[in-house]
């Protein structure tokens, strides 16, 4: 019992100076948890997220023309881009392809730091309406303009490639201050709701660098975000940056706010701000493969430039390529018809079209490999693409088809298509269309050596040999005649 008792004592002791010698557990456990706060302020990045969650099980609709009343908010959802991804055979695209964040269309929705107040629910701190009233931009009769010069002609596009919505007419922008569509009520709600507020949370930037006109553009509040731009043009920083460089204008492109990116611009905004890569309105718009942004961009009357580089070295004609390669082959891996992707790719492909017809140019080649856009089409195998390219009636469609890209042409690039199921057709395309089989690479490789081995490496190396043979007793024709 003694024993027992020594012991017990120790322990005891031993326990004692334990405590004795950490006051600080002690303190720091006997604190009271610290409590949150009851509405978090929200930033454009947790609006994002939240719609990125929902957008996972939404089912897209098609983009069409509508009304100028807005329409319900449980209707109104938008297809989330794709991983923006580009990887080649050869040579991969991997190191060239710029990392866009998959920023998605403002869609209405209850977040949960809303607090219920009398009449409209706003969100404490920035005053967020709890439901946002979306209406798409208005749409007008379709473009007819043809290019004039020889690379932008589109007059024999196929019919069957042009987009499945009307697009908007170049003198349809929305003018300053009277933009038709604004409801004129909600807009001077917006406007006392912001004069009520402390200045500082109408005019200042969060730990993010949001303004509440980033916030009010990201949830897609037309009025509020007008009258919040309003406030801020007054005291110069309409253009303020968030942490990654976006400018409320860009916000407005990536969420596919076509009519909130018209009022901006209308309050003077800048077209030509660029994020953290060097990413303009354009070139999200492409990427993205928003038509109807791409088209309020085109269709204003701000000075632009259609070859402006993001820090990739790729113009928004680029991008909108190598994102439309990316949903083709996305669509190609399907097995059920994706009615989704299918209206996806039919955006991207339409935004390809109007940068053309706006005279972007076919022939600009992107920095780090010197590629244009039909090497990016055929390096990834997109069969769209490629038909949609070489029906453009070029009269030099020829030298356009056989430039270099490091060395290497279009045809050089198809015959790496060892695993494509278009390979022969692209082969043929571009054959068709002027390819040159004798043309060498840097190694000195003709199209013919890159073929797969095989029986059907064999056919495709004789189809490229007696068009090679063809070329060469053509030459000596013409030589002849001279």
């Amino acid at each position: 019992m003694t024993h027992c008792a020594v012991l017990n004592n120790s322990h005891c002791l031993v326990i004692h100076c334990a405590l004795m010698l950490q006051p600080d557990i002690i303190s720091e456990n006997t604190k009271a948890p610290k409590e949150k706060p009851c509405c978090t302020l929200p930033t454009v990045k947790k609006l994002l997220e939240q719609k990125r969650k929902r957008e996972t099980s939404s089912v897209p609709p098609p983009c069409s023309a509508a009304s100028l009343s807005p329409a319900p908010p449980a209707t109104v959802t938008f297809s989330s881009s794709e991983p923006f991804t580009y990887t080649g055979a050869a040579s991969s695209f991997s190191d060239m392809a710029v990392s866009f964040e998959p920023w998605t269309a403002a869609q209405e929705s209850t977040f949960g730091y809303y607090t219920g107040l009398p009449g409209p629910s706003y969100c404490q701190g920035y005053g967020l309406p709890m439901t946002s009233e979306f209406s798409t931009q208005p749409q007008v009769s379709a473009l007819g303009e043809a290019m004039p010069q020889a690379y932008y002609s589109m007059a024999a596009v196929d019919p069957s490639l042009t987009p499945p919505w009307p697009l908007l007419d170049p003198s349809q922008t929305t003018q300053v201050g009277c933009c038709p569509s604004l409801d004129a009520s909600k807009l001077e709600e917006a406007r006392m709701l912001l004069t009520g507020m402390d200045y500082s949370r109408t005019t200042c930037q969060d730990e993010d660098g949001d303004t509440i006109l980033h916030i009010y553009t990201a949830k897609g509040l037309r009025e509020y975000a007008f009258a919040a731009a309003e406030r801020l043009r007054d005291i110069g920083k309409l253009d303020a940056r968030e942490h990654k460089g976006k400018t409320a204008l860009l916000v407005a492109v990536t969420a596919n706010q076509p009519e909130i990116l018209q009022d901006l611009l209308s309050l003077g905004a800048d077209i030509n701000a660029c994020d953290v890569k060097g990413q303009t309105a354009l070139h999200l718009a492409a990427h993205y493969g928003y038509p109807q942004v791409l088209q309020a961009i085109l269709s204003s009357r701000s000075a632009f430039n259609l070859e402006t580089r993001n820090f990739e070295g790729m113009t928004p004609l680029h991008c909108a390529a190598i994102s439309h390669s990316v949903t083709a082959k996305a669509l190609s891996t399907v097995v059920v018809a994706d009615v989704n992707l299918q209206t996806k790719a039919a955006e991207k492909l339409s935004c390809v079209q109007m940068l053309l017809t706006a005279r972007a140019s076919l022939t600009s080649q992107e920095i780090k490999s010197n590629k244009t856009v039909l090497h990016l089409a055929v390096k990834e195998g997109n069969i769209d693409l490629v038909r949609y390219l070489l029906r453009i009636p070029l009269p030099n469609m020829k030298d356009f088809v056989n430039m270099k890209a490091h060395g290497h042409t279009a045809l050089h690039m198809a015959a790496g298509l060892h695993n494509s199921p278009h390979q022969e057709e692209i082969l043929q395309l571009l054959l068709s269309r002027g390819g040159d089989p004798s043309i060498r690479n840097l190694e000195n490789d003709q199209p013919a050596h890159l073929l797969q081995s095989g029986v059907q490496g064999e056919q495709l190396r004789l189809m490229l040999k007696k068009r090679s043979a063809s070329s060469r007793r053509r030459i000596a024709f013409f030589q002849d005649q001279e």
